[in-house]
């Protein structure tokens, strides 16, 4: 004769009274079978092994009430302490589950057709939930990281940095080394982060991204040292240069201007790299034909003519004072070229020399400071750094007190 089948209330009572031998069985077979589950330390194992007992409490408390559905995520996951999100993964909760389903099955088995339905609908009803709290934490993150990630970027931009920027980058997960370079344009209208990410990855390169209002700022730093030893012995690509890598992510900026700041050695002097730009992209409408992405080192003679102090004395010292340091034949000649209206005949006619003479001296200059005076834009900026050159040079000479 068969056995009578039991009443929800016969059941219910029943699972309470197996609940706690459901939970040592679970537990058992998670050490059995779950590698990572015995490989942690004592102190998460038993917070793992709470989430199991709650599981267990809770199926049969909506058991006796699916209308109880909405609480599932609070009553399973909220045993567990909130650090315990950040060393279980989404995939070994899901293997947590289904242990403890699987216990649960073999242990009611013979508990009839309407319960053996409730586990299967509980089970999947628990997956969606656990699936709705790790989006919810990955959300949570997501959003303190922008926010993180706008902190620093303004920090870089306004060269306030303080004893807390070095864990602030840290917490960001950056991954360049060495050199930095920051690149500033015109946000688009649909903007997509991720994509800007991506891209930098494909290039060996990290990047921190802040929009301003229609302006967006790409901090870039290099993911893998140039030049390593490694890419020597396997003969692999050279690192791109900061104008190659400021290229490729050109198309992810809206239209306009497109500025690079010049290359530092490290985050911490991004500020630098950042001021650079900054003053390029307020000037760049200013050179007609400017390149997209343009070095905002191209655009020292704007920058200056606009009152920045920094290209005023990049032009200085890395243009003037060297030519002053390595000869004043060439810093003589450079100054008669340009006046000349860079004619190698009229030069060479104002200083009593063969035209030969001055395109040697020229190249010489080119050599010596890395700009050629014989292309358009460069005797610009050239032309801008002896003026500015030598209106510093009367600055710093001492006036003669007059005499009574």
């Amino acid at each position: 004769m068969a056995a009578k089948p039991r009443t929800k209330a016969e059941t219910l009572a029943w699972l309470r009274t197996i609940s706690g031998e459901l939970s040592t069985q679970t537990l058992k077979r998670l050490e059995d079978t779950l590698p990572w589950y015995g490989e942690m330390p004592p102190s998460r194992r038993s917070a793992v092994g709470l989430v199991a007992q709650a599981g267990i409490s809770s199926f049969i408390a909506w058991f006796d009430d699916p209308r109880s559905t909405p609480w599932i995520a609070a009553d399973v996951f909220g045993a567990a302490p909130r650090e315990l999100l950040r060393s279980v993964s989404l995939q070994q909760t899901l293997q947590l589950i289904r242990v403890t389903v699987e216990v649960v099955e073999e242990r009611v088995k013979d508990g009839g057709e309407p319960l053996r339905e409730a586990i299967l609908l509980y089970s999947r009803e628990i997956a969606f939930a656990a699936a709705d709290v790790y989006a919810r934490a990955a959300e949570a993150r997501g959003l303190w990281d922008a926010r993180l990630e706008a902190l620093v970027v303004d920090s870089i931009l306004s060269g306030e940095y303080d004893d807390e920027l070095p864990s602030r980058i840290a917490a960001l997960g950056w991954h360049g080394h060495g050199e930095v370079a920051v690149l500033v344009g015109t946000a688009p209208k649909q903007f997509d982060v991720d994509q800007v990410r991506r891209a930098a990855r494909h290039m060996q390169a990290d990047v921190l991204v802040g929009v301003q209002g229609n302006r967006l700022v790409v901090v870039i730093g290099r993911a893998e040292p140039r030049g390593t030893e490694t890419e020597e012995a396997v003969g692999t690509a050279p690192a791109l240069t900061f104008i190659e890598i400021a290229t490729q992510l050109e198309p992810h900026f809206g239209p306009g201007h497109l500025v690079l700041g010049h290359e530092v050695p490290n985050l911490v002097d991004a500020s630098k790299s950042a001021k650079a730009a900054l003053a390029g992209f307020a000037v760049a409408r200013s050179w007609r034909h400017a390149p997209r992405p343009v070095h905002a080192d191209d655009l020292l003679p704007e920058r200056a003519l606009a009152g920045d102090p920094l290209a005023r004395a990049t032009l200085v010292h890395r243009i003037y004072r060297p030519l002053q340091a390595h000869s004043t034949e060439l810093l003589t000649t450079l100054w008669s070229y340009l006046d000349n209206g860079r004619s190698l005949e009229a030069t060479a006619r104002e200083l009593f020399v063969h035209p030969n003479t001055v395109r040697y001296r020229l190249k010489r200059v080119s050599d010596v400071i890395g700009w050629d005076a014989t292309g358009a834009r460069e005797a610009l900026i050239l032309q801008s750094a002896l003026i500015i050159g030598s209106m510093s040079d009367h600055e710093s000479t001492p006036r003669r007190r007059p005499t009574n």
